[in-house]
């Protein structure tokens, strides 16, 4: 497994937490997994945290700090983070298996699953294929195909969302304060920086000066995009869905930019496709800060704590 250019800033132990990483054996090699969990070593729930498609577990430290008595368990996927260098084939499937991986290794089952843009897919399928370790699903702006606008083929529509993260992929930087600068003038994301947003920045980053460069593998990113289109293991796993599924959507995409990544049509779409989802709009947030910033994992938190509470209500 190849080493980031630095160890994480102290930031990401979160008050009242204890955070650690581990590695979990899949096929080819090991996952790496971000775990906090409470200092106390009293028994805790479990949310099992599923990040998007060029991010890293650290994506999910804002949220970690705001539920104190919860162990959030967040890997890195196969191709990103500190499992980049974990061979493909990727995909929806592949990934799935990898998480489950990660909740057997832990002795884990029946959990809530939060997943964020491409984690959102990552849980339906995994609900699908392994429903005895998934409770519920809280689904963060991602988990429903994308629906091209018209005039648009469904082949363009990956590119069309995700070019700008595709093109960054493909740059080198010659200083880690040179990528938080990239990151500091990103429209979504550079106005509302956090300590938090240091760390996953600082995370995002291999090789050596002057030849940084981001950590998500290209060949990872274009062979997963497709499937947020139609993906046929996601439309099974939502055709076939049997867990309680809450849809979070921001009002803004990926550059801060209106229409958001699910715009009004896809909203409609597939609520009424899938009528059991449950659909919450959030406030005041784009892709990135509805789980990166305070603000954004606020409004988060409570579809959590409400899907622990029906979980420990069940048993």
């Amino acid at each position: 497994m190849s080493t980031h250019t630095s160890l994480l800033p102290s930031v990401v132990q979160v008050v009242g937490k204890r955070y650690h990483q581990l590695e979990v054996p899949v096929r080819g090699g090991d996952l790496r997994v971000g775990v906090w969990e409470p200092e106390d070593d009293g028994p805790a729930p479990t949310v099992l945290a599923v990040h998007g498609i060029t991010a890293s577990h650290v994506s999910w430290a804002e949220l970690a700090r705001q539920l104190p008595g919860v162990r959030l368990v967040a890997p890195d996927l196969r191709g990103r983070g500190g499992s980049r260098d974990l061979p493909g084939p990727y995909g929806m499937p592949t990934h799935a298996d990898d998480v489950a991986a990660v909740l057997r290794h832990l002795g884990a089952e029946d959990v809530v699953v939060a997943g964020h843009s491409m984690g959102g897919f990552v849980s339906l399928v995994l609900a699908d294929r392994h429903p005895e370790l998934v409770s519920s699903l809280v689904l963060v702006d991602g988990g429903m195909p994308l629906v091209p606008p018209p005039g648009v083929a469904p082949e363009d529509m990956a590119g069309l969302v995700l070019g700008p993260a595709a093109e960054r992929l493909r740059m080198t930087f010659p200083s880690r304060e040179a990528y938080r600068e990239f990151w500091g003038n990103h429209p979504a994301i550079g106005p509302g920086w956090s300590d938090l947003t240091t760390a996953y920045v600082d995370y995002d980053l291999v090789g050596t000066e002057p030849e940084l460069r981001p950590a998500t593998r290209v060949d990872a990113l274009e062979e997963d995009i497709r499937e947020l289109v139609d993906g046929e293991s996601v439309r099974h796993a939502l055709d076939h869905l049997r867990h309680p599924a809450t849809w979070l959507l921001a009002p803004r995409g990926l550059m801060d930019e209106v229409p958001p990544l699910y715009p009004d049509a896809a909203r409609e779409l597939w609520t009424g496709r899938y009528p059991a989802l449950r659909m919450v709009a959030v406030d005041d947030v784009n892709h990135y800060t509805i789980v990166m910033l305070e603000e954004g994992a606020a409004q988060v938190r409570p579809h959590l704590v409400e899907a622990l509470g029906a979980t420990a209500g069940g048993r």
